[in-house]
């Protein structure tokens, strides 16, 4: 499966219908945020087990897949796994083990790369909720509307759109190739014969996708499209009950987790993996 298609299935999953789905984009937005922030800052690992938890709760109200954002998670896992294998063996602390080589393991990098793993956990599933709940024209609105610049914003959400017609182009170069019998991964004809054929692909798409472009940037001045034109939207949702019972529900998790962490896991002996 290619990215492209794990974009559309992507957009597919944002559109299902569900309590999540439904909610206000800026409220989903601020929220998802805050729990990443909160993530990133927290030290100890059960502040972040319970916040894992709150996530996989959204994931079940909002009926996407469990395996499918399981998947997502480990495809994009392995970008940070290897800056969490080093730390047992680079950060001070206690000698627990000895590898040969001099190599020690220590009690606190394990600790601390138990902290990193969980605190990547908790990012990496509220990215895949937010972007499995609101669509990426939504994602682009609500940043309009919470002051992101104009300019921006333009060209964010003309480049979501591009990706998808950038893709089809790539569809029909790609199977006009295979109709001609060619696969890049066929070791059977010469690797540089190949490697000029992906050359040649690539040029396809740039040139493709220049005049693709003229042509809409064209038609776009040919409907009044001007450097003052503003974004449309009509995802005009209001926010109500549900907008506050869900900023309710994790405001009042984080205060919770916080007061927990701070008066109460340090006295029965739940202190975790803190960064000095």
């Amino acid at each position: 499966m290619g990215i492209a298609d794990s974009i559309y299935l992507i957009e597919r999953e944002s559109m299902k219908e569900s309590i999540l789905h439904s909610l206000d984009g800026r409220i989903k937005l601020i929220l998802l945020t805050l729990i990443i922030v909160y993530a990133v800052f927290s030290t100890q690992i059960i502040v972040l087990v319970a916040l894992e938890a709150y996530l996989i709760l959204l994931i079940y109200l909002s009926k996407i897949s469990f395996k499918t954002a399981f998947k997502r998670i480990l495809i994009l896992l392995p970008f940070s796994i290897f800056i969490i294998a080093f730390q047992p063996f680079i950060r001070p602390g206690e000698v627990i083990y000895i590898l040969p080589f001099g190599i020690n393991i220590t009690y606190q990098g394990l600790m601390f790369a138990a902290l990193l793993f969980s605190r990547i956990i908790v990012t990496l599933t509220s990215i895949i909720l937010l972007s499995s709940i609101s669509p990426m024209q939504e994602v682009v609105h609500s940043f309009r509307k919470l002051g992101m610049p104009r300019d921006f914003s333009m060209i964010l959400s003309l480049m979501i759109r591009f990706i998808f017609l950038f893709y089809d182009e790539l569809k029909k170069i790609t199977n006009a190739q295979t109709s001609r019998n060619f696969d890049i991964f066929n070791k059977k004809t010469s690797y540089r014969w190949r490697l000029k054929q992906l050359g040649f692909t690539i040029m396809m798409m740039f040139l493709r996708s220049y005049e693709r472009g003229e042509s809409i940037y064209l038609s776009m001045l040919s409907r009044g499209y001007s450097d003052k034109s503003q974004l449309y939207s009509s995802l005009n949702k209001k926010i109500g009950k549900p907008e506050y019972l869900f900023v309710a529900t994790t405001l009042l998790l984080v205060v919770t987790l916080q007061f927990l962490s701070v008066f109460i896991f340090p006295q029965i002996g739940l202190v975790g993996a803190y960064i000095k």
